[in-house]
């Protein structure tokens, strides 16, 4: 008696090899890989302790040492607190990522991970939720150093922590891609330093965080106004200032229209730059 003949069908789903497992998705291995960078920096606490102390202790040394300094009717606290945030924010976006994937990149840490199926999309993604757990650690310390040690004023209603919640969310993505995009301009590591750094003093100096803008030499306000850091600083003292301390700004107001614009277009300029530079390999690896 002849046995029943097999079904081709049945017979190849049967020796079909399984189907693997699809991989998560891009948003899921970015925020596995922004877990990754955080335990990474955390680990390095010397670079931590650095990164979260300077603008604090620079908070401190003005309050103390320069109060009644400037014409203001404010303390010193008060008058230098939003602008050593927008300082701090810059640091931790623009400085720290520049120097951070240029040191990367040499040692190829890029390469290797290009070689893996992280998407760049997750690479990226890993890089923004680290900036912005040291971006929010280092505006809750300042204002809690701020507050408890020197009763520092903080924004009275909602209106205006939106204000500083905005120009938080602006200056800190475009701060970070700026950074990313100048990462690429260093031929090592160490040139990456002065890459980065020279400028981001410069810019402390001449962005209303040390010297009040009026002050300023018009030729150094008109310089510093083409970058993010003072129009961050000018938003971050719209929120924490009241309003009729607009009238110490260079225009007389607190013009957030002209802050909202000029970060806002430091956020597509700064991925553009990104976009068109970044590299996953130095250049003498071809």
């Amino acid at each position: 008696m002849n046995a029943p003949a097999k079904n081709p069908e049945s017979a190849a789903t049967a020796t079909a090899a399984p189907s693997s497992p699809p991989l998560p998705s891009t948003l899921r291995l970015g925020l596995s890989r922004g877990w990754v960078e955080i335990r990474s920096f955390v680990r390095e606490w010397e670079s931590m302790v650095f990164t979260f102390a300077m603008p604090t202790l620079i908070l401190l040394f003005f309050a103390m040492i320069f109060d009644d300094m400037f014409d203001t009717g404010m303390s010193a606290v008060d008058y230098y607190l939003p602008g050593i945030i927008a300082m701090g924010l810059m640091s931790v976006s623009f400085q720290n990522l520049g120097a951070g994937i240029a040191t990367e990149r040499e040692y190829g840490g890029l390469r290797r991970l290009r070689g893996t199926p992280l998407a760049p999309a997750s690479y990226f993604i890993g890089k923004t939720v680290m900036v912005l757990f040291l971006a929010l650690g280092q505006v809750a310390i300042l204002l809690g150093v701020a507050t408890l040690a020197f009763g520092a004023s903080l924004p009275a209603d909602a209106g205006s922590w939106i204000t500083v919640g905005w120009v938080f969310a602006l200056g800190t993505v475009g701060c970070a891609l700026l950074g990313t995009a100048v990462s690429s301009l260093a031929r090592t590591a160490q040139a990456a330093s002065a890459v980065i750094i020279v400028p981001f003093l410069l810019l402390q100096f001449t962005s209303g965080i040390f010297v009040p803008v009026y002050l300023l030499p018009e030729w150094i306000f008109n310089g510093a106004a083409l970058f993010p850091l003072l129009w961050m600083a000018q938003g971050l003292r719209a929120g924490f200032f009241p309003d009729e301390m607009a009238a110490l700004e260079a225009s007389g107001s607190w013009d957030l229209h002209l802050v909202a614009l000029v970060l806002g277009a430091w956020c597509v300029v700064g991925l553009v730059l990104t976009l068109a530079t970044f590299r996953w390999k130095t250049r003498k690896d071809g």
